[in-house]
């Protein structure tokens, strides 16, 4: 799965942010597959635990920091009326305003803040969803309720902007604007909603339209990715009922296959390896499909169920050598072989810290990020984990508490961030602080 995205990501983006190794300048890092390349990292966590290098205060919000050339990117909301109180299906409406915060890597210093009013109607409102996108000067960013912006890098100076629910005479999700946006070339592409445009494409300078289109009844909450298939450079699109597949260049359909999650609830990247595909969504919705080669095509291969396939709601699975790992809707981690959707293992270690533990984290969020030989896990419970991952077997190195779980989502606390790996450190956000924590190996 790695070097088809790789090789995209060096083709496309030669002098782009995107391209620099030791930052993780967007949602799943530099090239949006969830390796971590940097070198000199930790083996095993220290017995006393993990301090922090800085820590800074912050608002509440779903978004993880994003790290590029020596400056961390995060956003928040600050609630100003309305009660937040979550609640899994009902919007919450309250005055407030959304904030990009840009702060010094090395110390947390804020260099930069823009906020603007933005009033939320939505569920789980504790702020904004989608990580920052940086490219070159330019920092990307998508609030909750649609707001997007591009920023200069240096001073956040709004250089455009747009509201896509107004823009494009689109409803927000009920869950808030999700799809973190995606470079490619000289667009931003994002998921917007409305007639005839599910997906836009936008000049990244100036945020003029240059193409549009799909509609969908659910916009969903996946973000636009890019895999390299039959032939040519294909854009994956996952709404609300359907996986498919656009010319990224000028938004043109090549296939589409139906995947109707309950409650729309399409939140993963769909993920590669070699000739096939899989994505899955809430209430064991999934498939797994073999790309043609010659051509941009797909053929289903299974159809997930109550005892086959993964279907995440809280994180996108790593996949690896044909197996996904990653956390289903039902709280537990599995491995799945994404060629024939078959279960090899799974465990609730990941998220709860024991195994086979009754208290399952339904609906539960784990970030797997692949390091040299190793994974990082970072549970919802705020712990972070070193693991080795197989088909055979789940094998925990090691586990430190990061951050407290101060959101409260089904009745328990959760932080449901993903975070940033960049400079040998860790930075990660609850809805309190966001802290940066050095995991490089001593000397």
């Amino acid at each position: 799965m790695m070097k088809p995205l790789l090789s995209i990501a060096a083709a496309l983006c030669p002098t782009s942010s995107l391209s620099l190794a030791a930052d993780w300048p967007q949602w799943m890092g530099p090239n949006r597959d969830d390796v971590w390349s940097e070198t000199g990292i930790v083996q095993k966590f220290p017995a006393e635990g993990l301090k922090p290098r800085w820590r800074k205060s912050i608002h509440g919000g779903f978004a993880g920091p994003a790290v590029a050339n020596g400056r961390v990117f995060v956003t928040d909301y600050v609630l100003m009326a309305g009660d937040a109180k979550p609640h899994p299906t009902k919007r919450s409406t309250l005055e407030g305003k959304e904030r990009v915060l840009c702060l010094h890597a090395d110390t947390g210093e804020e260099l930069w803040k823009h906020e603007y009013a933005c009033n939320y109607d939505i569920s789980y409102p504790a702020g904004p969803r989608c990580t920052p996108t940086v490219d070159g000067d330019k920092v990307y960013t998508l609030g909750a309720m649609g707001d997007l912006l591009c920023l200069d890098v240096a001073s956040g100076r709004v250089i455009w902007s747009k509201n896509l629910p107004r823009d494009y005479s689109a409803s927000v999700p009920i869950w808030g604007y999700a799809g973190h946006p995606l470079i490619y070339k000289n667009l931003l592409i994002c998921m917007a909603g409305g007639e005839g445009s599910a997906v836009i494409a936008l000049d990244k300078t100036n945020g003029k339209e240059v193409w549009k289109s799909l509609t969908a009844a659910q916009l969903g909450y996946s973000p636009p990715t890019l895999i390299q298939a039959g032939g040519t450079t294909q854009l994956l699109i996952f709404h609300g009922t359907a996986l498919n597949s656009l010319n990224p260049d000028n938004g043109q359909l090549h296939w589409s296959e139906p995947l109707g999650t309950a409650y729309a609830m399409s939140i993963m990247s769909p993920r590669r390896w070699e000739d096939y595909l899989f994505a899955g969504g809430h209430s064991n919705k999934s498939i797994g499909l073999k790309l043609d080669a010659t051509k941009p095509a797909v053929t289903r291969v299974w159809q997930g169920s109550r005892t086959l396939g993964l279907a995440p709601v809280n994180g996108t699975p790593f996949v690896e050598n044909g197996v996904a790992y990653g956390i289903d809707g039902d709280g537990l981690f599995r491995a799945v072989r994404i060629t024939t959707g078959e279960r090899l293992w799974e465990t609730s270690k990941p998220v709860t810290g024991k195994e086979n533990d009754p208290r399952r984290a339904v609906e539960g969020g784990t970030f797997v990020t692949k390091h040299e030989d190793r994974f990082f896990i970072f549970g919802e419970n705020g712990d972070l984990i070193i693991a080795q991952l197989t088909p055979e077997k789940y094998v925990e190195l090691s586990r430190a508490h990061l951050l407290d779980p101060v959101g409260k989502a089904l009745g328990r606390s959760i932080v449901w961030c993903h975070p940033a790996y960049a400079n040998r450190c860790v930075f990660a956000r609850n809805d309190q602080e966001i802290v940066c924590v050095s995991l490089a190996a001593e000397k």
